[in-house]
């Protein structure tokens, strides 16, 4: 069985859960809401409580950014790593952020406007942000720091075909688009639950009580044909916030070309009543409803609604779990990591062992039972091989550790020693490559001219006889070029051989562009070749060769 602790940190909150899976079964051994004071000490106690000393932790990342780029599909998977690396830094130099303080990841979806791009969901933190929200967790073991928007998805009762938009009302609220099964877009909206617990505790300096008042506020709706309670004073706190996040989720869908067939409502606010019953009447044709894990079945002893209010710790704890997108952990592996790994597969594999070894020898040891020798009596035979096999295990783990600390410190060092020998020889080709560019143009002008003087006859007959073919690939090549590609010069180096040299923002489009002069027929396509893209300023800039059919 293994396990994980979900929790789901913001301003004077916290969220837990306690997760645990065997198989395919999922069961939350433990969860709660905790407001505080200091962070540390409040997770100090929640780890007591849960008894996760030792189980991997799960939390959200804080502060995080969402980017959206278009990439062209037949990409190969390097170009596109390396296309969209280029756009995420045109996109820091355009807003003057430090690329090097940016941790980022990405996940990629079919772009539903246009069969022919992928969309990338780009999603980037400071690297300074996230190790502050590792410090109170020094003690223990974090495995999995991911953005809750993604991560909310993993208790959704996901159906084929069916698009689906989540309203997460934490601190601040996260609207996390699903189409087909796959995270879509995520948008944040400002206002959420803090705005209105900010409210309340002010009159009721208490932010427990706040969150109580919450609980137990009513939202009496039109449908109904009721007034709204007045005996609840707190309504005039809540209710705006609602219609501006509700409001907000409808100018987005309004601008949007996906159908959305069901919102899912989570999060601190969701524990007001009837709220589902309030967004329904901004939605008409999206039915709405509280979003409850998939794994939990209602029945009477369930209070489906407890678990509703820790969704987000849930959700992150499932991520712990290997659950959603394995690529959006933001926690960068070390040594603790693989050695905990180590550790849990030995554990692992102990248990099965005994379970299955029925009477025969038990493979699972508990190391507690080497505390409790009475090292005054002598030793049987037993004692004596359980204090070999702890020592022996001892050693071993002070050997790895040693080993992986300073196996991790020569692998930092090489690769610092490795990205300045890159980016030495890196600015060196650029150097020569501009050099080899100029020697080719003086020695291609110079060529010509010899070729020129020494049959100019030949050459005028050549001239006669291609003389209608570079007008014709001048009028296609005019007609299909892609919209933000320029071509900066087009050369007819021999008697049907074309080069063309083409720059854009945008590495796609180029691309896109070599594929039309391909698939057209613009030049004949296995002539058609290519070099690698160069960035010079904001411009990425191309040769393309090929032959005229």
């Amino acid at each position: 069985m293994s396990s994980c602790l979900g929790i789901y940190i913001e301003q004077n909150i916290i969220k837990y859960a306690k997760v645990s899976k065997e198989r395919d079964i999922l069961v939350v051994d433990s969860f709660g809401v905790k407001f505080y004071d200091k962070l540390g000490d409040a997770i100090k106690q929640i780890i007591a409580d849960t008894y996760s000393y030792k189980i991997p932790i799960s939390i959200n990342l804080s502060e995080e950014s969402y980017q959206y780029f278009t990439m062209f599909s037949l990409l190969s998977k390097n170009d596109l790593k390396k296309a969209i690396e280029t756009e995420f830094d045109t996109f820091c130099t355009e807003k003057g952020y430090n690329r090097n303080a940016i941790e980022a990841r990405y996940a990629l979806v079919n772009d539903i406007d246009d069969k022919e791009k992928i969309k990338v969901v780009h999603i980037s933190a400071n690297k300074n942000t996230i190790s502050t929200m590792l410090q109170p967790f020094t003690e223990y073991r974090v495995s999995t720091i991911s953005p809750i928007g993604v991560s909310i998805s993993n208790i959704a009762n996901l159906k084929e075909k069916e698009n689906i938009l989540i309203i997460n009302m934490e601190e601040n609220t996260t609207l996390t688009t699903i189409v087909n099964n796959k995270i879509y877009s995520v948008e944040k909206l400002e206002e959420g639950s803090a705005a209105v617990l900010d409210s309340i505790n002010i009159k009721e300096n208490s932010y427990s009580k706040a969150y109580e008042i919450c609980k137990n506020s009513t939202i009496y709706t039109m449908e109904g044909k009721e007034l709204q309670d007045e005996s609840n004073e707190y309504l005039d706190d809540i209710m705006p916030t609602l219609y501006k996040i509700a409001s907000g989720v409808q100018e987005i869908l309004s601008n949007s070309t996906i159908k959305i067939d069901r919102i899912y409502l989570t999060g601190t606010l969701s524990v007001v009543n009837n709220i589902d019953l309030y967004f329904q009447e901004f939605f008409k044709t999206e039915k709405c409803e509280l979003l409850k894990p998939f794994f939990i079945k209602e029945s009477l002893k369930i209070n489906m609604k407890d678990y509703i209010e820790v969704n987000s710790a849930i959700a992150l704890a499932l991520q712990g779990l290997e659950y959603g997108l394995k690529d959006m952990n933001f926690k960068e592996r070390d040594w603790k990591d693989d050695l905990n790994d180590i550790f849990g597969k030995f554990s692992t594999k102990s248990e099965k062992g005994g379970k299955e070894g029925g009477k025969g020898l038990k493979t699972s040891i508990d190391l507690s039972s080497f505390f409790k020798l009475n090292l005054k009596e002598k030793l049987d035979a037993t004692e004596r091989w359980l204090l070999r096999t702890a020592g022996g295990i001892l050693i071993l783990v002070i050997i790895y550790s040693a080993f992986s600390i300073y196996l991790n410190y020569s692998i930092n060092i090489k690769m610092i020693q490795a990205t300045d020998v890159k980016n030495d020889t890196l600015a060196q080709i650029a150097a020569v490559d501009g050099d080899i560019t100029k020697t080719n143009n003086k020695t291609g002008e110079y060529e010509q001219l010899t070729e020129n003087l020494k049959n100019i006859r030949a050459q005028v007959q050549d001239d006669q006889k291609n003389k209608k073919n570079i007008p014709n690939l001048l009028t296609k090549i005019m007609f299909s070029i892609p919209q933000g590609v320029q071509v900066t010069s087009i050369e007819n180096v021999s008697e049907n051989h074309i080069v063309i040299n083409a720059q854009s923002e945008k590495y796609e489009q180029l691309g896109y562009f070599k594929a039309i002069l391909k698939t057209q027929g613009i030049l004949q396509g296995g002539s058609v070749v290519s070099t690698a893209g160069t960035k010079d300023g904001s411009l990425v800039k191309i040769t393309i060769e090929g032959d005229l059919p």
